[in-house]
């Protein structure tokens, strides 16, 4: 049992070095420095995690399941394209969503450039994503915030920006934030603030996006959408939600499974713009978690994304679900 902490840390040492080396594409050599420690060192650890069953090594072979079930969602909702990033079932929902960010932050890389303003609705997706961002300079580009982030206990000056900023560093681009709450107390006080001249800026940017990334929220998932345990939602709101048949949200605009949205009372006090605006905008809708495939198909039936990014277990159930019948 001495021999435990020790085997134990090695363990830990060795997952991390190779998440450094598989997720992040850092060199041995830089996760020597990091860890401060010898590059051999930090091979012994990453061929450890490796012959340990630690990590998952595989091999996309175009015909393999993914890359059917890309086929299966693209032909029957009409969308653009489908990402299924492959992943282990058994890795558990929260490496789902990190190999799910980590994919989307390279893929942004080859949609998003100079002159071009992308529209970003804040959560825990976005979040993820905003963490695994690779470098890119671009010029006169522009990160707009789609929904605001404030509610009876904050702000959401402080979530909201954190994650539009690292976006604006990333890309070098110019930043225009949404200080509004994410739910008004009464539509009229929603409906006055739109007249202000600086709020219809944003809102005009807005409309303008040439690219929107966001995702879906979902009450019940396993990595919590940050709406549904940020304290934004009061427990009538819920019962509301529950009594409208609610599938999920995109920038805290609600809709139902089969893609309407415009008649849910609520949503004429959110921030978030109209979901017309995902359907006539290019936007790439990321998803990752089990409890996320009934909003995905009510965003699906709205025509509400041009492209899709989801994890291989996800698609897999939302198939099962939807597709196999």
């Amino acid at each position: 049992m001495a021999n435990q902490p020790t085997s134990d840390k090695k363990i830990s040492d060795a997952v991390k070095a190779a998440r450094m080396y598989y997720y992040q594409n850092m060199t041995t050599q830089a996760i020597a420095q990091e860890f401060q420690v010898s590059r051999s060192t930090i091979s012994r650890l990453i061929s450890f995690a490796r012959e340990n069953g630690l990590v998952d090594i595989r091999i996309n072979d175009p015909t393999e399941e993914p890359n059917q079930l890309a086929s299966l969602i693209q032909e029957r909702f009409g969308i653009s394209r489908v990402h299924v990033v492959p992943v282990s079932a058994l890795s558990g929902e929260g490496e789902w969503l990190q190999r799910v960010a980590n994919y989307t932050a390279s893929y942004l890389n080859t949609r998003f450039d100079s002159n071009m303003t992308l529209g970003i609705a804040w959560g825990t997706t976005l979040t993820a994503i905003s963490t695994h961002l690779l470098r890119k300079t671009t010029h006169n580009a522009q990160i707009v915030q789609l929904n605001g982030a404030g509610n009876t206990q904050s702000t959401g000056i402080e979530y909201a920006s954190q994650i539009i900023m690292r976006f604006v560093e990333n890309y070098q681009a110019r930043a225009h934030l949404f200080p509004v709450p994410t739910f008004f107390d009464f539509p009229e006080t929603k409906q006055a603030l739109w007249r202000e001249g600086s709020i219809r800026r944003i809102l005009d940017l807005q409309k303008r996006s040439d690219l929107l990334l966001y995702s879906i929220g979902s009450v019940n998932a396993g990595v919590p959408s940050h709406v549904y345990s940020g304290g934004y939602l009061s427990k009538t709101d819920y019962r509301e939600l529950e009594s409208q048949q609610i599938a999920g949200d995109i920038a805290t605009v609600f809709f139902r499974e089969d893609g309407s949205w415009a008649d849910i009372p609520i949503n004429q006090r959110c921030s978030g713009p109209d979901l017309d605006l995902f359907q006539r905008t290019h936007g790439v809708c990321v998803v990752s978690g089990l409890a996320k495939i009934r909003g995905l198909y009510g965003a699906l039936q709205g025509k509400m994304m041009s492209e899709l990014i989801l994890d291989e277990p996800t698609a897999r159930a939302f198939v099962g679900s939807y597709l196999a019948k």
